[in-house]
């Protein structure tokens, strides 16, 4: 089959923001004399969202305080809102993908946990050169991925039927959010998390260089 769509994730697949987030998170954690993390550990946590970072992120015994939790990812998102683009760049050779997708009629979107004012605030940003026919961060109206919502949305925006959409994505959220859509899930290694994780959610395919996404692209694939 040939496909007709693209949906990336953001975080960890088109951005490399990994830095900013946990400068972000242990500011906020620090603030509080609560323990900090590495960044090691922190790539870990993203992906499900700030308000499961944030209790990720506390010491067992305080994740069950949902009013310490809504505190600290309030104060994460006015910080991270100044710094959010610090250190975050695109991927090496997203710019050669993207700007071949430019060329070409399939259509192309972003999905992401990040809610979604930020989401288009780093897309407007940093993809500015690119034209993006969807972007859609987390907002109150949809559920987090994994759930398929946003993506079969994004889908009917779109006018595309899901099993022509490739999904792309670095965590086990992207390839179960894929499945559960109906779409194509494809799997990089470039983001915040391990090719085994990336598998045993149901990726389809891996991939280690965002040109490999062309040749995807081009030949379709079952």
């Amino acid at each position: 089959m040939k496909f007709k769509a693209v949906i990336f994730d953001l975080d960890g697949t088109l951005l490399d923001s990994l830095q900013d987030l946990a400068n972000t998170l242990n500011s906020v954690l620090a603030g509080h004399d609560l323990e900090t993390h590495t960044q090691e550990t922190i790539r870990h946590l993203v992906g499900y969202g700030m308000s499961a970072l944030v209790r990720n992120a506390l010491p067992p015994n305080l994740q069950n305080r949902p009013e310490l939790i809504e505190k600290l990812k309030q104060e994460m998102q006015e910080h991270y809102a100044e710094t959010w683009k610090d250190n975050t760049r695109p991927y090496p050779g997203i710019a050669e993908l993207l700007d071949w997708l430019d060329t070409t009629p399939i259509k192309k979107g972003v999905l992401s946990n990040k809610p979604d004012q930020l989401t288009r605030l780093c897309v407007e940003t940093l993809l500015s050169p690119w034209q993006f026919d969807s972007v859609t961060g987390h907002h109150s109206d949809m559920n987090h991925k994994p759930d398929p919502q946003g993506a079969l949305l994004m889908a009917d925006e779109m006018g595309i039927d899901p099993a022509e959409i490739l999904y792309v994505g670095d965590s086990e959220v992207d390839m179960l959010t894929a499945n559960a859509a109906g779409m194509y899930p494809l799997g990089v290694l470039w983001g915040f998390r391990t090719k085994d994780v990336l598998v045993k959610s149901g990726a389809k395919k891996l991939i280690e260089k965002p040109q490999e996404i062309i040749s995807v692209l081009s030949e379709g694939n079952e």
